[in-house]
């Protein structure tokens, strides 16, 4: 008999894994799937200081070991694979995997959001090693160094105006001649003496030997390039990137309220479909951080239960 649980959750992350823990401990057969590995972006942050009693060289691949560990103990399985259609309608919703097909009462998705890069040269192999796209988590690591932010937008000048609390200087990087953010936060940065301006430019390599040490920058009209390095009594720089998010929601549209690629909730991460919860950075929220993607998963979780209490199924 093909199996129906109680409960699916889409992704592995802080959100995901913490849901599991509820669920599993509330005897509700639960089901992870995650299609890459476990702790979402998260295990990229090589160390975590502002989760609440979170251990010394806490990193992003510790923590969610244990969470994983715990939904573990408490029954959850877990698969990998990549879900790639869903039918969520109904009394029980239905997952299309590429290696299978999964059946749940309730779905809790917690596929995450992820940051869009520069799509500059070597990238990826600094990432926590200078390069950071979350100023509340990494910033205070830049205590008294110079920070560069790549972006225009409202996020990005509002977050340079943040790093400033502990950078010395912080200098905006942005491919063209002006500022998209609204004109109050841009008056904002302009009053911030600590603040200063790189027009018309984007990065287009990153170097360094174990962190990052320079950057190759093009003027975006004039094609010419120059490389900047970190000063030489820091030996290194901060590389904060706004650009945007893009919520794992491809396969929701349609299926559910959903602004600007991120699902829409209640307080209680219900959905606009009966049995259906969202959890983490994937829904509309105004802060993504590990501690509010845990607070999701549990809430989230402990609404499963109260739905499936209501079944006649």
């Amino acid at each position: 008999m093909e199996k129906i649980y109680d409960v699916i959750i889409v992704g592995a992350g802080p959100a995901g894994l913490t849901a599991a823990i509820y669920s599993g401990r509330a005897r509700l057969s639960t089901l992870i799937i995650e299609k890459a590995n476990d702790g979402g972006q998260i295990v990229q942050t090589s160390e975590i200081v502002n989760y609440p009693g979170g251990i010394k060289n806490e990193s992003g691949v510790t923590l969610t070991e244990r969470m994983a560990y715990q939904a573990k103990a408490f029954g959850a399985e877990k698969t990998y694979d990549t879900v790639k259609s869903v039918q969520l309608s109904g009394d029980i919703k239905v997952l299309n995997g590429e290696r299978d097909i999964y059946k749940a009462k309730t779905v809790i998705i917690a596929a995450g959001a992820f940051p869009v890069g520069i799509g500059c040269s070597n990238e990826k192999e600094f990432n926590g090693k200078g390069i950071s796209y979350c100023a509340t988590c990494d910033g205070a690591f830049f205590e008294d160094f110079e920070i560069y932010v790549v972006g225009g937008g409202d996020s990005a000048v509002e977050e340079a105006i943040y790093l400033t609390r502990f950078a010395r200087k912080v200098t905006i990087i942005h491919r063209r001649d002006e500022l998209r953010a609204v004109k109050s936060i841009q008056e904002k940065a302009f009053a911030n003496d600590k603040i200063e301006y790189m027009w018309n430019s984007r990065v287009i390599e990153v170097r360094g030997e174990g962190m990052l040490q320079s950057m190759i920058v093009e003027d975006t009209k004039t094609k010419e390039t120059k490389e900047i390095f970190a000063d030489e009594d820091d030996g290194l720089f901060g590389l904060f990137v706004f650009i945007g998010f893009k919520p794992q929601s491809e396969i929701f549209e349609g299926k559910m309220e959903i602004e600007k690629g991120y699902i829409v909730t209640d307080e209680n991460m219900k959905t606009s479909l009966p049995g259906v919860f969202a959890a983490g950075d994937i829904r509309k929220k105004s802060l993504r951080q590990v501690v509010t993607a845990t607070g999701d998963g549990a809430i989230a979780a402990d609404q499963a239960v109260k739905y499936i209490d209501e079944l006649n199924i």
